[in-house]
């Protein structure tokens, strides 16, 4: 039996990307939105990892210890999970234009504050509408995303999804330059907030008008091989948002790394994953799917074993390198596999299993903060690393 993302995917005689008017049949999807496409998936990449450099400056702003930041980066995923819930249905009614429009205003208006604000409270409404926008975002150009493979007839999710990383390099690597020119970090939330308005602009027009079937609940609990693979992204999700909010913490409490110079080790998780994630469309093909999970699981639990245990500098940012590297494809392969279940409609498949993964990147994080709290945020990484060990042994179920 083949692995799910080793072959071409077949365009569809029904394709999951009718709009509201059934009697209107939308165009298929070409070049022009594939480009869109990789427009979005960078606009929530960049804007995301624009927020890892920041958040030493929010703790020392607010005052906070580990665990109240683990409460207050809660509201970012509660807000961003309470909005993915209903993205799929709301995108199948009103297109994934609309509801990336949206996500991405709210982006725009939070990072300022983000980067600025002294008050915990404000502070903490700030993630909540921030995590929102994200959410919205990334379920509806998920959607576009299996729209747009479908149509292509080959896969392209990890060359997507690469788009995000790069996204993710641009955002954490920026922000890092700019503080270290000694920019305030309003000045990175404005600039941060102009450029994530000008790329939503600059794609507009061939983001997609329809996103699925219209109709139907707002979600629908997923079941089966549906919710085995939202688990597995749940742990690869929540190896990313670890890195992001807790690697330049980890580097300034436990390396003595300067501030603004402690997103590199977010940055370097950055450009590994972009690097195996634009080259991962050929790495699934010669491969395959299953040693992909398998290989890449592995390496990831290896780098965070490095990062925590390196007494060094240096080799504690190649372990997240590691991690990057290792974790780069193993999500896209989990989301074609979901794309192409037919248990599920393909909006609502994506919607469920992108929420589950938002619980792990934006609310497992908070739980960290907690964990580290009451033990060490070294023995937090390495309870991750052996999360990871467990989503390999889990690549022949996760492939079948």
């Amino acid at each position: 039996m083949r692995d799910v993302a080793t072959s071409p995917l077949p365009l569809s005689k029904t394709q999951p990307c009718m709009n509201a008017h059934p009697t209107t049949a939308p165009a298929t999807p070409g070049r022009a939105a594939q480009m869109s496409t990789r427009v979005g998936f960078l606009i929530a990449g960049f804007t995301l990892a624009s927020w890892a450099p920041l958040v030493p400056f929010a703790k020392a702003r607010t005052g906070l210890d580990d665990a109240g930041l683990g409460l207050v980066l809660l509201c970012l995923g509660v807000g961003s999970i309470a909005a993915m819930l209903p993205t799929g249905p709301l995108a199948a009614r009103f297109g994934c234009r609309l509801v990336i429009t949206c996500g991405t205003l709210g982006l725009a208006a939070a990072a300022p504050v983000l980067a600025s604000t002294e008050n915990v409270y404000l502070l903490a409404l700030a993630l909540a509408v921030f995590g929102a926008g994200l959410g919205m975002v990334d379920v509806a150009i998920n959607i576009q995303a299996v729209i747009v493979e479908k149509a292509s007839g080959r896969a392209m999710m990890s060359g997507f999804h690469g788009l995000f990383s790069v996204g993710g390099l641009l955002g954490a690597g920026g922000a890092i330059g700019l503080l270290t020119l000694g920019l305030p970090p309003i000045a990175v939330g404005i600039m941060v907030a102009v450029l994530a308005l000008l790329l939503l602009a600059a794609a507009w027009r061939h983001l997609l008008p329809y996103g699925g079937h219209a109709g139907g609940p707002l979600f629908v609990r997923p079941r089966g091989f549906v919710l085995f693979v939202g688990v597995l992204c749940f742990v690869m999700f929540l190896t990313e948002g670890a890195v992001l909010d807790w690697s330049a913490v980890f580097l300034v409490s436990v390396r003595d790394v300067e501030p603004t110079v402690a997103g590199i080790g977010y940055a370097a998780f950055s450009l590994a994953m972009t690097g195996g994630r634009l080259t991962g469309d050929r790495i699934v093909s010669r491969l395959g799917a299953r040693r992909v999970i398998l290989l890449g699981g592995l390496l990831s639990a290896a780098g965070y074993i490095i990062a925590t245990v390196a007494p060094s500098v240096p080799v504690a940012v190649t372990g997240f390198a590691l991690v990057g590297l290792g974790a780069a494809n193993i999500v896209p392969v989990l989301f074609t596999a979901a794309g192409r279940h037919t248990a599920m409609p393909p909006s609502l498949a994506v919607a469920a299993i992108t929420t589950m993964g938002y619980a792990g990147v934006l609310a497992g994080p908070a739980f960290i903060g907690f964990f580290a709290e009451a033990t060490s945020l070294t023995l937090a990484f390495i309870c991750l690393a052996v999360a990871l060990v467990g989503v390999a042994l889990s690549a022949r179920a996760a492939t079948r």
